[in-house]
């Protein structure tokens, strides 16, 4: 059973989209933390949403596990520094999704905002099922 339609999944990816580019803007550059850390969190939960899009009636755990390899993936990727793919990263669109240098303290970013996606896709769904 569909407990979430692709709907709700694009909507919620769209709501993180949103609040990822404003945890970049200018408007926060002075909260340290939020620049660092929740913008990484953000994107790990798009990635959490957008699996759970493309396969909303696999399991959650599968998602879970989908989106935390792709989201390393792209973190390990950063340690290649090739011309070709650093031209890519330099652009706005694959800086946002490829990132820049690596650093271990993402993947606990990545791994708390796959967990918050779950956890509240798990709570709802287990609400609904009531």
């Amino acid at each position: 059973m569909i407990y979430h339609s692709r709907i709700t999944y694009a909507l919620l990816a769209l709501g993180t989209v949103l609040l990822g580019l404003f945890s970049r803007s200018s408007l926060l550059e002075h909260y340290h933390f939020i620049v660092m850390y929740v913008g990484d969190s953000l994107w790990a939960l798009l990635v959490y949403w957008l699996m759970r899009f493309l396969l909303p009636q696999e399991s959650y755990w599968l998602c879970i596990i989908s989106a935390l390899l792709f989201a390393f993936s792209i973190e390990l990727s950063q340690l290649y520094q090739a011309d070709w793919i650093n031209a890519i990263r330099h652009t706005r669109f694959g800086g946002l999704v490829l990132g820049f240098g690596f650093q271990w303290t993402d993947l606990v970013a990545y791994s708390v905002g796959i967990a918050f996606g779950a956890t509240l896709d798990y709570l709802t769904r287990k609400r609904n099922k009531l």
